[in-house]
């Protein structure tokens, strides 16, 4: 699987600090915190129909981030909702759109680690480009990958933070291997996520998913967990093994980038019959039904 460039995407206008500029006139300084350390944290959203899907609660997790990693200033809901605004306004977007939101700690006075090096504020570059959801639907392959998830007392999962080279790493070896993407272990060889997103399988009629010990509190996995409710699933947030995913009746992953995907493969192990599986697709056309109705219009 790989992401391939969308025309619409030519002339996006990018949102870096509250300037929007065409995308090859875009510039983070390099004293930026991102560029110097990956100091910064994200979001990514999605716009259906002029609405965003969980948007208050990917600013909260924005907000949590940045005040575990002492941001010394985070901006207001209401100027960062503003910027986003702005920015599909000059890519006059409504639908069909992916939002990456950055915020760095902002722009140091001279190289070097130290957060009191920052003394301009945060910056808050707003990415949105035009992108269907990146999964095939048929389902995607997974390769388990080496690199391990961070635990709390390395680097807290709970930090939505932009420093990704465990997550790429891991992509790398899945490449290697022929999958789709990788499957990622926690240090104790339970399954936490992918490189990108939550997993989830089906045994014996319940819904399953990993503990956030090790990876990140997903908005679209809490979301999944309460449609499996409304729809009369029962679900079980637990440790599992690779045991347990090579032998359920299904395996699927969620994610803001792909929505709810199912896995036909792990390892070279057929998950099911190979086929996306019925639960999947009832808590899939759930999903879309809601993000359908429902977010905070923005355009």
């Amino acid at each position: 699987m790989l992401q391939q460039f969308d025309p619409r995407n030519a002339d996006l206008q990018v949102n870096v600090g509250g300037r929007i500029t065409h995308r090859d006139e875009a510039a983070v300084s390099p004293f930026d915190s991102v560029v110097q350390g990956g100091d910064a944290v994200w979001e990514g959203l999605r716009l259906h129909r002029g609405r965003i899907f969980g948007l208050d609660e990917h600013l909260a997790r924005l907000r949590r981030s940045a005040k575990a990693l002492a941001f010394a200033e985070i901006p207001s809901d209401a100027e960062i909702v503003e910027q986003l605004r702005r920015t599909l306004a000059a890519n006059d977007m409504h639908d069909d759109v992916h939002v990456r939101l950055t915020l760095t700690r902002g722009v140091k006075v001279t190289s070097g680690m130290d957060p009191r090096l920052n003394t301009s504020g945060p910056t808050l570059i707003v990415l949105a480009e035009f992108k269907s959801p990146v999964y095939d639907a048929s389902g995607i392959t997974l390769a388990t990958s080496s690199v391990r998830r961070h635990r709390a007392d390395s680097l807290d999962p709970k930090i939505h933070h932009n420093n990704l080279l465990t997550s790429i790493m891991a992509k790398v070896e899945a490449t290697v291997a022929g999958a789709d993407d990788a499957l990622m272990l926690d240090d104790a060889g339970f399954v936490a996520e992918t490189n990108a997103t939550h997993v989830f399988h089906v045994a014996g009629g319940r819904v399953r998913t990993s503990t956030t010990r090790a990876c990140p509190e997903g908005i679209t996995r809490e979301t999944v967990l309460g449609l499996c409710a409304d729809l009369g699933l029962p679900t079980e947030v637990c440790e599992h093994s690779l045991v347990e995913l090579y032998t359920a009746d299904e395996v699927f992953v969620t994610g803001t980038m792909g929505g709810v995907t199912p896995v036909v493969a792990i390892d070279g192990r057929t998950i099911g019959d190979g086929a996306p599986g019925p639960v999947a697709a009832r808590i899939s056309a759930a999903y879309a039904e809601l993000t359908a109705r429902s977010g905070t219009v923005v355009v």
